[in-house]
């Protein structure tokens, strides 16, 4: 089983909410660039936070790719979620390869939580570094960061 955990591209400041806050021109170049490490990846599925910038991110992937689903839209992906609920919904899953959409500090604990056990060791994401983890099973401890790409800031 393989996850892919991507942080959405560079988002404007301000916004009337944090959920609103969209993608700057900058942060569409970053997820474009990152988009390619999933190029020919058999995803079976594209689950993203409700927040635009997320969602935004995610279709870019999704265009990107040629992805023929839609983009799922996964309320427990927010950037205060809590990721031992987020395991609850993954531990039910079966995708082969799945890629999900978020943020941080939500993301960089998940990514921890997964590959150590415990939220102590949080994997540093940067806007747009997207994660591949692999395991039998996505279970807290069970996985295992395969790689980690950054995008180059030009």
């Amino acid at each position: 089983m393989r996850l892919w955990l991507l942080r959405h591209g560079e988002a404007e400041p301000h916004a009337p909410t944090d959920a609103e806050r969209e993608l700057t021109r900058h942060g569409r170049k970053e997820v474009l660039r990152t988009a390619a490490h999933l190029a020919g990846r058999p995803l079976s599925a594209i689950l993203a936070s409700p927040y635009v910038r997320a969602q935004q991110t995610a279709e870019l992937v999704r265009e990107a790719l040629g992805f023929a689903g839609a983009v799922g839209v996964a309320p427990w992906l927010t950037p205060d979620s809590d990721p031992r609920e987020a395991l609850k919904y993954l531990a039910e899953r079966e995708d082969e390869e799945l890629l999900l959409v978020t943020h941080q500090p939500f993301v960089g604990t998940l990514a921890g939580l997964l590959i150590h056990g415990h939220r102590q060791d949080p994997l540093p994401m940067k806007t747009a570094s997207l994660a591949e983890l692999e395991g039998e099973m996505i279970l807290a401890g069970a996985m295992r960061l395969a790689e980690l790409h950054h995008p180059k800031h030009h």
